[in-house]
């Protein structure tokens, strides 16, 4: 009896010293993200993954307002050539570094000089960047840039240890270490991503998980079962045909918000042998691929009507939006007759896509649409990581890829189609695009930067590098106990006081 009974309190003594909770979070993503390096990345699902493990240093609300993070305030001196930011006290990152000026004044210039850094064309407008003090950074300009701290709240703000980037290089993304409420564990490609809660982080009261684990489950459908099924807490990109089943599910909750960026094909103008092809060469074979797709068709075929067609990197909601060139409606007879004006009638032109079923249903419906004007689109499916390397490389013709969009107009287009754009893989460069880029950039008045995009615009819809498609609303569903989940217009799952029942 005496046994039984210390067994008992043993028992009993050891659940008392076990944590108040040991909870994981299983999150269904979409595709496995590319390289976990901020500096790096260009994936939707890798920022997803950032949400969780590396702070910026601007943060912003549902409404889009930017707000502190790892800076508390900042100023702009009269000109708007001058930023000085106040940093959060008190913060280390994940490998125990002290999180000071220092530290942000390293983090900028690797983002800015590390030669595959996907960045340097977001902080161009950086002269030189100094520590005064531990808590405060200057930020010297060569011209005013009103992009330049909705790209804080982005990649480009994101902070990353010093001692671990200088001591992995290139290899920081197989264990990388920011500040953030999680920290890396461990990856298994095309599997799994598991994060660990830092007990450290300066703001862990607002975290109520043990550990977060990302799994990439390319078939949106088969997420979903994962997620009645008990396998997953909560999933991203609920396909649009699902909607009406997710929500009407008792067990779930469904939430949604629509997208900032777009979804279209990229097309390889200049990069390498895979723009040796009639339509790479010819834009008028463009303009006529794009007159032979029907979008608002596209967006009832696929989409059962719940996203919104479109022809810009901005939605036709949207404040930025060129209302003097709207969405295209289809015309076979016009796309012939541009056929037919660039000498020929019929074009072959291969198109890559996500190996995922709502990829291949758009490439499908697409294919259908372009052969009535004589294009014979074949379709490749490939992986998506593998795809965008494929695309940085140039080994390709044209894609269908998205954006996920950001607070400010620059990051959806400047980027792209710039001549050192950081992701600009068509290698398309028009002078008269960079200095219409650049203005726009140089101005804080509204009315300036719109004046500019639109003249832009102009230019791109006839030499459409970028063929826009539609404009997602992003849809997440959960399950029924999981509180606190707030939808962003960016898509991102943040975890702050979210909590399982």
């Amino acid at each position: 009896m005496k046994w039984k009974k210390f067994a008992f309190v043993f028992a009993v003594t050891a659940a008392l010293a076990a944590p108040a909770f040991a909870t994981d979070l299983k999150i269904g993503i979409g595709e496995d993200p590319d390289a976990l390096d901020p500096d790096q990345s260009r994936t939707f699902v890798g920022e997803v993954i950032f949400a969780a493990m590396c702070d910026k240093l601007v943060a912003i609300t549902p409404q889009l307002d930017l707000i502190p993070q790892l800076a508390t305030e900042w100023a702009w001196s009269g000109d708007g050539t001058i930023l000085t930011m106040t940093l959060r006290d008190g913060v280390t990152f994940q490998d125990g570094t002290p999180f000071n000026a220092e530290a942000v004044v390293a983090n900028i210039d690797r983002s800015m000089n590390l030669p595959e850094s996907r960045r340097k064309s977001e902080l161009t407008s950086i002269e030189n960047v100094k520590a005064n003090g531990d808590l405060e950074v200057v930020f010297t300009l060569n011209a005013p840039d009103a992009t330049l701290l909705a790209r804080f709240a982005a990649r480009s703000g994101a902070m990353m240890s010093p001692t671990a980037f200088n001591a992995a290089g290139l290899d920081f993304a197989n264990g990388p270490v920011c500040v953030g409420p999680f920290k890396f564990r461990e990856r298994i490609q095309q599997d799994r991503i598991v994060l660990d809660k830092d007990p450290n982080y300066w703001n862990a009261d607002a975290i109520h998980f043990d550990s977060v684990t990302y799994l990439p489950i390319l078939d949106s459908t088969v997420r979903l079962a994962n997620l009645r099924s008990g396998d997953l807490d909560i999933i991203e990109r609920v396909a649009a045909t699902d909607l009406d089943s997710a929500t009407s599910d008792t067990g779930l909750t469904v939430a949604q918000s629509p997208g900032l960026g777009y979804a279209g094909i990229t097309i390889n103008i200049n990069n390498g042998a895979g723009a040796d092809t009639p339509f790479a060469k010819n834009k008028l074979l463009r303009q006529a691929f794009s007159l032979a797709i029907d979008r608002q068709a596209l967006n009832q075929v696929v989409f059962n009507g719940a996203f919104t067609p479109g022809n810009q990197p901005f939605p036709p909601n949207s404040p930025w939006y060129d209302q003097d060139i709207p969405v295209p409606a289809r015309d076979i007879d016009k796309a012939k007759a541009l056929m037919l004006e660039a000498g020929v009638d019929s074009v072959d032109v291969a198109l890559t896509v996500p190996n995922n079923p709502q990829s291949l249903q758009i490439a499908q419906v697409l294919q259908s649409m372009v052969a009535e004007a004589g294009f014979k689109l074949t379709v490749n499916a490939t992986e998506f990581a593998t795809m965008l390397a494929a695309q940085t490389a140039g080994d390709y013709q044209a894609d269908l890829v998205g954006w996920s969009g950001y607070v400010d107009p620059d990051a959806n287009l400047n980027q792209f189609v710039t001549c050192a754009g950081g992701i600009n893989d068509t290698k398309y460069c028009n002078p008269e695009i960079d200095e219409l880029m650049s203005a726009a950039r140089a101005s804080t008045d509204p009315a300036v930067r719109k004046q500019n995009y639109d003249a832009a615009r102009v230019i791109l819809n006839q030499d459409l590098p970028l063929m826009y498609l539609y404009h997602s609303t992003w849809i997440w569903a959960m399950d029924k106990g999981l509180t606190g989940f707030v939808p962003y217009p960016d898509g991102l799952i943040r975890l702050e006081d979210v909590t399982k029942g």
